[in-house]
């Protein structure tokens, strides 16, 4: 006999991208007019609560039964990936992904912009104390920071804020679930000064900003940008679909 569980899980299966619980009721809605038996009418009107509860279910069964994969959620819905211990193994079936390695000043750019977004260029480079327009433009390039719109003050200054790929990256549904999230949006940290400028982006905010912590800040003292790579690197493409 076919269960919601068996079904949800050939959806997730089947599905090349993160699925949402609203897109797997329309998928189960949808296949109202193909059933082939009477017993199978329930899975059509499957509620958002049965739907979470089974999502749930798997997971957890998953866990259980220590497969070599996992359902996780992420922000754009759910997916079922591969365990990071077994990446080494996953990683020679795609040898023409290569790494993208993010240097460490491109690295601490982006932890000041994923605790205080939306935020202006010039607001970063007060904490840090170099230059980004270099990481910046990485970042952007990378798909992990977007143009967020304009500051509503004098100048408008370009706002920087992170993107869906690097919460699905991270595994994060939301901004809240960084590391010390509302503590740290509440300390006071340098800010641009209001009379700055900079090519192609007047910097005048007021948003205290992102501490960095012991270990990276010591390497933000040099007066120019690092834009030497680093070992610390982010791998796309880890996570794979399970078989």
């Amino acid at each position: 006999m076919v269960t919601l569980k068996a079904v949800i899980e050939a959806l997730l299966f089947a599905s090349q991208k993160p699925l949402a619980p609203k897109e797997i009721q329309t998928a189960l809605k949808s296949a109202a007019e193909y059933a082939e038996e009477i017993s199978e009418a329930k899975l059509f009107k499957a509620s958002d609560a049965e739907i979470y509860e089974t999502l749930h279910l798997l997971k957890n069964e998953y866990t259980d039964l220590g497969r070599s994969f996992q359902l996780i959620e992420q922000v754009s819905g759910w997916v079922l990936v591969s365990r990071s211990e077994f990446q080494v193994w996953v990683r020679q079936l795609f040898p023409e992904l290569r790494p993208t390695r993010l240097s460490p000043p491109a690295l601490e750019t982006l932890a000041i912009i994923a605790y205080r977004q939306p935020i202006a260029k010039a607001d970063v480079e007060a904490i840090r104390g170099v230059t980004v327009d270099g990481v910046l433009q990485k970042l952007l390039d990378a798909g992990l920071v977007k143009i967020a719109g304009r500051a509503e003050i004098p100048g408008r200054p370009l706002l920087y804020e992170t993107t869906h790929h690097f919460m699905e990256h991270f595994g994060l549904r939301t901004l809240d679930e960084l590391p010390n999230a509302s503590e740290l949006r509440q300390i006071a940290l340098p800010m641009a000064a209001a009379e700055q400028t900079h090519t192609g982006d007047t910097a005048v905010t007021a948003v205290p900003e992102l501490p960095i912590d012991q270990e990276t800040s010591s390497r933000a003292n040099s007066p120019t940008e690092d834009n030497k790579d680093g070992e610390i690197q982010i791998v796309t493409g880890t996570d794979s679909k399970a078989d």
